[in-house]
């Protein structure tokens, strides 16, 4: 009789202890909101770093400036994502060595998105073959075509 008391209270104590179906279900539940609410804050901050940029269009490259009278490529970068309020190093280097940098295809980029041609320089992704930043010194912020002698080696997205 004593055995199968024990037996039963052990039962019911470890029923007591593992989650439900239903609380699974709902710990899931929260978890896929959480993420998506996660999402969508970046896609926001993305993309007011992306209006920001645009909003720069026309302004002159000037070597090793971040505007706001002209830029030059992660000066653009640099100022946009500030804007957004991330805080990112500086130069190309720095930004490629940041926590807050992770690698993404081609195919998953979206605009707003980093596009590194190769460590040296970096641009906004756009959407297609298009970037948009600052190229070189005698030109202006705009929008640039990919080519077989100018595409980006490298995709990242912001990490918040």
């Amino acid at each position: 009789m004593r055995a199968a008391l024990a037996v039963l209270f052990l039962s019911v104590a470890i029923a007591a202890l593992i989650p439900t179906a239903t609380a699974r279900a709902q710990t899931a539940a929260q978890s896929a909101r959480s993420a998506a609410s996660l999402a969508a804050r970046e896609t926001r901050l993305r993309l007011t770093a992306w209006r920001y940029a645009i909003h720069q269009r026309g302004k002159p490259y000037i070597y090793g400036d971040a505007g706001p009278g002209g830029y030059d490529c992660s000066g653009l970068v640099y100022a946009a994502y500030r804007r957004a309020g991330i805080s990112l190093p500086r130069t190309t280097y720095g930004m490629l060595g940041s926590w807050r940098l992770v690698r993404i295809s081609k195919s998953r980029a979206r605009r707003g998105d980093l596009a590194f041609f190769g460590t040296g320089h970096v641009e906004l992704y756009d959407r297609g073959k298009w970037t948009y930043g600052a190229q070189h010194t005698g030109t202006v912020l705009g929008f640039h075509a990919m080519s077989i002698y100018w595409e980006p080696t490298m995709y990242f997205r912001i990490r918040i």
